[in-house]
């Protein structure tokens, strides 16, 4: 099962993909609210989800296209109070990411990064037996609700930042319950999006170079096949084709299980608030940015994974360089 959701003016909605098109669900208006419900009433998301279909079926391709009233959201959000997402990661994951991050950070095999020795404990601690707590993966910040943006929507580049470059994903996206316990919702597809060319300086600059806007959506998958996801991420310049790559996701093509990640993430008490969402992107394979690449104002990023619905596509948006500096004001 598929999910989406949309806004038009201060109206919103939650509907079920079946392409070609949208079919509204009643008495809900946010994917929050249907996970919520599911939780507190013991059932199944997909179960409440059928049992609450509408009547109402919407063109997918008029909302995809940005030519309805009705404009997607991102897959998941807290609708109350955006700072109570919170949006996260864990580095290092898969098997193809190693290269990108060593090459970035200037060594060879015979001067291992702390990146590619972190690495290398995945691959061996990173997959242990059910009961078993496996070695802690890179974990990073990347921010609250307000940095994550829906299809369609730029992803900018600020100006105090030195690059900023996609990171195809999928990210899960989990609820914490009333008694601390943490449920996962689905999964979508991420561009986590960074600036590679500040980390590239300095690898103790990966946690302020993780703190920019990422993208999630279009659609929320109820619980997929997370083994083996073929995808592919593009970058379009000047209406062409400037850079893509076929892409792979999933447990098989981690050093990581997912359980692993989970068990490491919310094990911290923070993490287990009762009411808040969090989004988890679960690692990238290639990077544009590993082959040279640095994208510019309008450049397209197409980000799809196999089974996970619809391609989510954001544009960049360099904004203006300013030379003043931040000033705090003092109430002393």
């Amino acid at each position: 099962m598929r999910l989406v959701q949309m806004r038009s003016g201060e109206r919103r909605a939650v509907a079920v993909v079946e392409e070609p098109s949208l079919r509204l669900v009643r008495g809900f208006e946010s994917v929050y609210a249907l996970a919520v419900a599911a939780i507190e009433r013991g059932e199944r998301l997909p179960a409440l989800v059928d049992a609450v279909r509408s009547d109402v079926v919407l063109d997918y391709d008029a909302i995809y296209q940005g030519r309805s009233e009705w404009r997607l959201m991102a897959a998941i959000d807290h609708p109350e109070e955006p700072a109570r997402c919170v949006v996260s990661g864990t580095g290092l994951t898969h098997l193809g990411s190693a290269a990108d991050r060593n090459a970035m950070h200037g060594r060879s095999e015979e001067g291992l990064t702390d990146s590619m020795k972190m690495f290398r404990w995945g691959v061996e601690g990173g997959r242990p037996a059910a009961g078993v707590i496996g070695v802690a993966p890179e974990w990073f910040y990347k921010g609250n609700g307000l940095a994550v943006r829906a299809h369609g929507e730029a992803l900018p580049i600020p100006g105090y930042a030195e690059d900023g470059g996609e990171e195809a994903e999928i990210a899960a996206v989990y609820i914490v319950g009333r008694d601390g316990q943490p449920y996962r919702v689905g999964m979508a597809p991420g561009n986590e999006f960074a600036d590679h060319q500040f980390e590239k300086r300095n690898y103790l600059n990966l946690a302020g170079s993780k703190l920019r806007a990422c993208s999630l959506g279009p659609e929320l998958t109820v619980d997929p096949v997370f083994e083996s996801v073929p995808g592919r991420v593009g970058i379009v310049r000047d209406g062409g084709v400037l850079w893509s790559r076929e892409i792979a996701t999933g447990e098989t093509e981690m050093c990581h299980s997912l359980r692993n990640l989970e068990h490491h993430h919310f094990k911290f008490e923070l993490h287990r608030r009762p009411g808040d969402v969090h989004i988890h992107f679960l690692g990238a394979h290639s990077l544009s940015f590993g082959d040279g690449i640095l994208l510019r104002d309008g450049d397209g990023m197409e980000v799809s994974f196999e089974g996970f619905g619809r391609a989510l596509r954001n544009p960049v948006l360099v904004e203006a360089h300013s030379e003043s500096p931040m000033v705090v004001r003092s109430l002393g």
